[in-house]
């Protein structure tokens, strides 16, 4: 761990560090990258679009960096451009788990309503791509919780409870997964434990839906 001394006071510090150590070392990708998040920290996207792909031509095993370009994709509305750049993350990098994580994000948000068939297609690959997450990284507590939402997508409640319970046992206050399973318990009207996770999800800070609110709230003490 770096002595707090040597920590830049601030992203503005930070940057213009970087920006010399690149002088001296243009073809570092590390480098690059790091420029890159700071950039983003201070909303210059576009400069930071750019020094990403310096990072990558210098480093085209630097899965972060292809999901950096994916989070920029997405950030102005181009999901299919994350999905793109997701893909290639786990190419540049073997069991990358957050580049099969955001895939199947990306697929989940692809769903649109307009084709059966095809919406299917989509919700089963980011299920495998879910799995591939949690395969390689089993602490993956965001894979777990998603791979939840796909199964209820696919109308498979008791496997969205079982996804959502293994995030709780990577991470118990996990927000997401309380609300979650609040709402999981609600359709399967087991009422008591719905109103628990929902319950934990408000007192760890979660907007849940005032609909669930107001639905539950018929059950309480009944």
């Amino acid at each position: 761990m770096a002595d707090s001394k040597t920590l830049p006071q601030d992203a503005d510090e930070q940057i213009v560090r970087l920006r010399q150590a690149l002088v001296q070392n243009a073809e570092c990708g590390t480098t690059h990258y790091n420029l890159a998040v700071a950039l983003i920290g201070k909303q210059e996207f576009a400069e930071a679009e750019n020094v990403l792909h310096d990072a990558i031509d210098c480093s085209p095993t630097l899965a972060e960096a292809y999901v950096q370009l994916g989070g920029l994709c997405l950030q102005r509305g181009d999901i299919e451009g994350c999905f793109r750049f997701n893909q290639r993350a786990t190419k540049a990098r073997a069991g990358f788990a957050e580049g099969y994580a955001n895939m199947g994000f990306v697929l989940l948000q692809l769903v649109d309503g307009k084709n059966a068939k095809e919406d299917e297609e989509k919700v089963d690959k980011a299920i495998k791509n879910l799995k591939k997450a949690i395969i390689h990284n089993k602490n993956f507590v965001q894979a777990y919780t998603t791979l939840g939402t796909a199964y209820f997508m696919k109308g498979l409640v008791e496997e969205g409870v079982k996804a959502n319970l293994q995030a709780l046992s990577v991470e118990p206050r996990f927000p997401i997964a309380h609300n979650n399973l609040a709402v999981a318990y609600l359709e399967l009207k087991d009422y008591k434990q719905a109103i628990k996770h929902c319950d934990i999800a408000v007192d760890l800070g979660f907007e849940v839906n005032p609909s669930l609110l107001d639905e539950l709230a018929q059950h309480r003490d009944a």
